[in-house]
């Protein structure tokens, strides 16, 4: 038996045996173990026990610090001793719990399958997130300033802070899709960097002279995704004794040119296709786009799925300087707004109610509305969906001025509602972009207050926030956000759980 081997054996003595392993997964350093009884694992003995160098616990989850070559040897022999050998006898309860764990595990793995892969894109791309906002600020106020013919010597300045960063986007991409991935930023960095290297001008592949930059994001995206699959195969069949020089050097050289021979043109076609998509959807279908978009984003905000748009903005960004899609997706957040002042109107004698929106509301005006969909319109039922027509609304108004040639764009992603008037920018100037999305929002705001204040509440929810609002000044009210006790409200609730 080898030292990995050994190692995995010791491992799966101490977590409980391989009944009570639901899940086996590595990074670079680290093996993730995932446990269907928490109690049945000796912690301390797992801690103590020689080539592990930490073990943490979190629940139902394991963090074993094995470090880098042996991580991969010693999952691999976990994994072969959890299947056990051929012929070997089981006692039944050992069968019945290990039958309940992958049934455990295919169930997690089959039901969160979309919203895992959304989650590890969207942890690529949220990091770089802040950097975008100041950048586009930071370009926002030097358009304004240029525009205006104020402060020249400035201008240049300015421009040079706002751009150094998403020239170099690709590269933060590609660090932070191999870090995720479970492989070196750096060696995804270096793949990504191929993408935006001036010497790719002179590359010529079937055909066709690359362009610096051609592919951007998403060229990036899978070159380093890439360059973790084979940094991992590598340290898997490369001895710990020349994994250092062998390892990176052999990644950058698969995953580059198959990124330089392939990725580029792919991602190229892709980019240039979801550009062209984006924009003959709003040019042509107008309003009506702009109001499926805009109604139906609340919903994709309350499964999380939004973040999976984060891609599509940041290669709309790369190619026309904005993002068309997001003014319009913002539209739901107003609508939102909208409908929880009519609440607020409607049920000002309900103190918790009250208090739950007041203060959810400032961050709605910023952008963030998670407080009130999960405080407030979700739980409430009808609510979420009136918002959800203020956003259809306020959608269509800005989908009609991109119809109408005035195209409404966000020069940078992470802002909304009030915070994305900074960042406006489109194909007749900011003056307009400004126009049609003050528009939206004040179509949004009116909209989903009206029908909120109009059909927004059932009989039942309204009498158990109006038996609420008459509680004697003494009783107790729970400073969370009124959750309605009518059938209406409970099933909101659960629908809540369920995506999530």
């Amino acid at each position: 038996m080898t030292d990995a081997q050994q190692l995995a054996q010791q491992i799966l003595d101490t977590v409980g045996g391989s009944s009570n392993i639901a899940d086996v997964e590595n990074c670079m350093t680290r093996l993730r173990v995932e446990v269907a009884s928490p109690s049945s694992v000796d912690l301390p003995a797992l801690q103590a026990t020689e080539g592990v160098m930490a073990a943490i616990a979190a629940g139902s989850n394991l963090q074993i610090v094995l470090g880098p070559g042996l991580v991969d040897r010693v999952a691999d022999s976990l994994e072969g001793l959890r299947a056990g050998p051929a012929g070997a006898s089981v006692s039944p309860d050992e069968l019945a719990a290990r039958g309940t764990a992958i049934k455990a595990s295919a169930r997690s793995r089959s039901d969160g399958r979309t919203m895992r892969a959304i989650r590890r894109i969207s942890a690529i791309f949220i990091p770089l997130i802040p950097a975008l906002i100041a950048c586009g600020l930071i370009a926002g106020i030097n358009g304004i300033l240029t525009n205006l013919g104020w402060l020249p010597g400035v201008t240049p300045f300015l421009a040079v802070l706002s751009s150094g960063f998403l020239s170099l986007l690709a590269v933060f991409v590609g660090m932070n899709a191999a870090k995720e991935f479970g492989g070196t930023p750096i060696l995804g960095g270096a793949v990504g960097g191929i993408i935006v290297a001036a010497g790719v001008a002179n590359v010529t592949v079937f055909g066709e002279t690359l362009a610096p930059g051609q592919g951007g994001v998403l060229g990036a995206l899978a070159g380093g995704i890439l360059a973790a699959y084979v940094e991992r195969f590598m340290r898997r069949v490369t001895p710990d004794v020349i994994a250092l020089i062998v390892v990176p050097t052999v990644t950058v050289l698969v995953a580059g040119s198959v990124t330089l021979g392939i990725l580029m043109s792919v991602a190229g076609v892709v980019s240039v296709a979801i550009g062209t998509a984006a924009t003959w959807l709003l040019a042509n279908g107008g309003a009506f786009a702009g109001f499926i978009l805009g109604g139906f984003f609340l919903p994709l905000v309350m499964t999380g799925m939004h973040q999976g748009l984060i891609p599509i903005h940041a290669t709309l960004i790369e190619q026309t300087g904005w993002t068309v899609l997001l003014p319009v997706l913002a539209m739901g957040g107003a609508g939102q707004i909208g409908a929880c002042i009519a609440l607020w109107v409607r049920f000002r004698s309900n103190a918790s109610l009250v208090r739950t929106i007041r203060g959810a509301l400032p961050a709605g005006f910023l952008g963030v509305g998670e407080p009130l969909i999960y405080g407030v319109t979700l739980p409430l039922g009808r609510p979420f969906i009136t918002a959800c027509i203020g956003g259809a609304f306020g959608g269509g108004v800005v989908g009609l001025f991109d119809q109408l040639g005035h195209s409404v764009g966000a020069i940078a992603i992470g802002a909304s509602d009030l915070s994305l008037i900074p960042l406006l920018n489109g194909s007749s100037g900011y003056g307009w972009a400004l126009l049609g999305y003050g528009s939206g929002l004040v179509a949004a705001y009116v909209v989903g207050f009206v029908a909120t204040l109009l059909f927004g509440v059932s009989a039942s929810v309204k009498a158990d926030l109006e038996s609420q609002s008459a509680a004697p000044a003494g009783d107790p009210v729970a400073p969370e956000a009124p959750i309605a006790t009518s059938p209406a409200a409970a099933s909101a609730v659960d629908s809540v759980g369920a995506a999530r």
